[in-house]
């Protein structure tokens, strides 16, 4: 008996929030869905690091739409590239890791425009200068904004084509505005056909 005055405390909070994790579509109907989409592409960049420095490599995102009803097209985009590899510079790379927000158009059941403003982290190795030789490396602040489209091609599968502009705040004084396209292909766990 004298354990039934310390239990009532968590039993009131755990009867308080099970609505919390009730169902509120239908099995039939959501299927266990996932609101995630993931994926990778070959990314090509200009480094903004003197005329016609170009650089490429590997991006990967993750797409999360929370959000129900009118809102369904807003969501969190989690995103890395590593841009490393064909460029004239030894030494010379831009890596990325960065989240924010994307808004896919999901009017036409096959094609989805977007477009996405993120923020993050940038990553560069630059060679050695005479003044300072030990220095060839830094982090940066950077955002970006992006647009594109993800074509359906097969059932939860799309191909993805995009345009990111990006800017490395207080890169020595300046900013640093790397841009470039990123081709790949991601798998959509959500409902084959558009929300």
């Amino acid at each position: 008996m004298k354990l039934i005055p310390k239990l009532f405390l968590p039993m009131l909070l755990l009867a308080a929030f099970s609505p919390a994790f009730a169902q509120v579509l239908p099995s039939a109907r959501e299927g266990g869905q996932l609101p995630i989409v993931t994926g990778t592409g070959y990314s090509n960049f200009s480094m903004d690091w003197g005329p016609g420095h170009r650089s490429s490599g590997i991006t990967a995102w993750a797409d999360i739409y929370p959000f129900p009803g009118i809102v369904r097209n807003l969501g969190i985009e989690l995103e890395g590239r590593a841009s490393r590899w064909g460029n004239p510079i030894p030494n010379l790379r831009e890596d990325t890791a960065q989240a924010g927000a994307i808004y896919s158009w999901s009017r036409y059941p096959r094609i989805r425009p977007y477009a996405k403003y993120l923020a993050g982290i940038g990553s560069i190795d630059f060679p050695a200068s005479k003044g300072t030789p030990n220095y060839t490396h830094d982090t940066y602040t950077v955002t970006s904004t992006g647009g594109g489209a993800d074509l359906q091609i097969h059932d939860h599968i799309w191909i993805r084509g995009e345009y990111e502009y990006q800017w490395w705040h207080k890169y020595r004084n300046d900013t640093l505005t790397p841009s470039g396209i990123t081709v790949g292909a991601h798998w959509d766990f959500r409902r084959t056909s558009a929300p």
